[in-house]
């Protein structure tokens, strides 16, 4: 090996060890923000609280199930001001800024008076809301970052745990509400969710991705002028602009798709205790449901991404599609046991849409950009989670309403089917293998 051949070895493993973090670095920003994500994930409880703030404002329960809508869709806008505040002040302080976001909304919803639900839905609603997505857009963005190479495994995990809030929190305000009140309760998760925030935010960080070694590897040759037989990765694909990816075909195929894929999801979610009651259900039953709920949600968080890294994104977003139009199918005249476990089925694929369709975006424009570009996709998911529970309420016969969400699933599905093939767009993760660095001792 020549003198100069050492020398671009060596200039690439120094490039490697320099912005490759350790081990214990990339857990520390991926444990931090996925308990930070756990408790942001409250958002999905919402039910859980609609007959008791019902019950203490004298408000109709429809007015306060809107709640819900307002939170869903300010924090689709939360991702994109979170993504575009993380390149001027950084994923810190955006994490920072959104957990205590949040204590502030619940704040306001626990000194509401009667005669004013707007302030419900001014601190729970949009307070809470634009909070939650900044908080999930730092958390997502830093694990992605910090595990390039297992982003499915890495995003599975975060978002999971954003899911699995419902498990966690459904059956202890519960709890909470019926011991000590509804506004205490509320007070009482405020702060302990800004003192979480304040002790994980400095760990939500974005680590320094590994430096490609095509270059070091390209210049490597044997004596008698022979290649290396290391491979030499693929040429890295375009990283878009959030302008630039508005203007593709792609970004106007995945972002309707998301939109109608969650429709049925949101339409359960509000009322679930009083859907598991029309149903045949126990009472006791609906809390339950919202566990179940949950559990299917994080589960799906976390094994649709990883099915993903297998199968393809897109075969991945298709499969949930055609899961969630057979099941909203099914429910129009399920009942009891297998109402319950068909609305896990939707919760799994809700939860598989979270997880896959930030991997759809960010192999087809690009990791560079990808907290502002799955922000300006998101912006789907406002779209769904404001208006679909709107129009869907204007349907009075429940067997069209759920024949309306098996369609919508079913144009989802279509819609990544015939999205079009941006330029370096990869099939999986196993395509796109990085190269190992040295760690830390």
């Amino acid at each position: 090996m020549s003198k100069a051949q050492k020398v671009a070895v060596n200039a690439g493993a120094s490039a490697r060890s320099r912005t490759v973090p350790t081990t214990r670095n990339r857990a520390q920003v991926l444990v931090a923000g996925s308990i930070l994500q756990l408790f942001l994930g409250i958002l999905y409880v919402w039910s859980v609280f609609v007959a008791p703030v019902s019950e203490l404002h004298g408000w109709d329960p429809a007015a306060v199930k809107l709640t819900s809508s307002y939170m869903l869709c300010c924090f689709a806008v939360g991702i994109l001001l979170g993504g575009k505040l993380q390149v001027k002040i950084g994923t810190t302080k955006v994490a920072l800024m959104g957990g205590l976001a949040l204590a502030v909304g619940m704040l306001v919803a626990s000194i509401a008076p009667d005669g004013a639900i707007w302030l419900l839905y001014a601190g729970y609603g949009v307070i809470g809301g634009l909070g939650v997505g900044m908080g999930y857009n730092a958390s997502l963005t830093s694990a992605q970052r910090a595990w390039p190479e297992k982003r499915g495994l890495a995003i599975g995990i975060s978002v999971g745990a954003f899911g699995a809030a419902a498990v966690v929190f459904a059956p202890l305000v519960e709890s909470m509400v019926g011991a000590i009140g509804l506004n205490l309760s509320l007070r009482i998760l405020a702060a302990a969710f800004a003192l979480v925030t304040v002790l994980l935010a400095r760990w939500i960080v974005l680590l320094d991705a590994p430096a490609p070694a095509a270059a070091a590897q390209a210049a490597v040759k044997t004596a008698d002028g022979a290649a290396d037989a290391a491979p030499v990765p693929a040429a890295a694909p375009r990283q878009y602009t959030t302008m630039q990816m508005l203007g593709t075909a792609s970004c106007w195929c995945i972002m309707p798709s998301l939109m109608l894929g969650i429709a049925c999801y949101f339409v359960l979610n509000p009322s679930f205790k009083s859907l598991a009651l029309e149903r045949g259900l126990a009472a006791p039953m609906g809390t339950a449901l919202v566990m179940v709920a949950g559990v299917a949600n994080a589960l799906g968080r976390l094994g649709v991404p990883a099915l993903s890294d297998r199968l393809g994104r897109r075969a991945a977003a298709v499969l949930i599609g055609a899961l969630t139009a057979a099941s909203a199918g099914i429910l129009i005249f399920a009942q009891g046991w297998l109402f319950l476990g068909i609305v896990a089925v939707v919760a799994f694929c809700y939860g598989g849409y979270s997880g896959v369709y930030p991997l759809l975006v960010g192999e087809a424009f690009g990791y560079d950009n990808i907290g502002a570009n799955w922000g300006a996709v998101m912006s789907g998911f406002a779209v769904s989670a404001l208006i679909t529970p709107m129009l869907i309420a204007l349907i009075p016969n429940q067997m069209v309403v759920f024949v309306v969400l098996a369609v919508m699933a079913i144009v989802s599905g279509l819609l990544i089917i015939i999205m079009p093939k941006q330029p370096g767009m990869r099939r999986a993760r196993k395509t796109e293998t990085l190269p190992r660095a040295p760690e830390a001792a």
